[in-house]
């Protein structure tokens, strides 16, 4: 049976009300966790209020 890990990373969005991603910055962090064998699952926001989104969050998967 296949096992896995599983590691979720929090990145702050900028802006007023949040919702504008560094790309680059998420770039740097999406390629290191590659690197080390993560690969990226999930990516999703988290709404703060009013349908503004303060942080993307990262969920990546790897065998154990």
């Amino acid at each position: 049976m296949e096992r896995w890990e599983y590691r979720t990373i929090k990145v702050k969005l900028k802006g007023l009300g949040g919702g504008i991603l560094e790309t680059e910055d998420f770039d740097y962090e999406l390629n290191k966790l590659g690197e080390q064998g993560w690969e990226l699952v999930s990516c999703f926001t988290a709404n703060a209020s009013n349908g503004y989104s303060r942080d993307a969050i990262a969920v990546f998967k790897r065998k154990k």
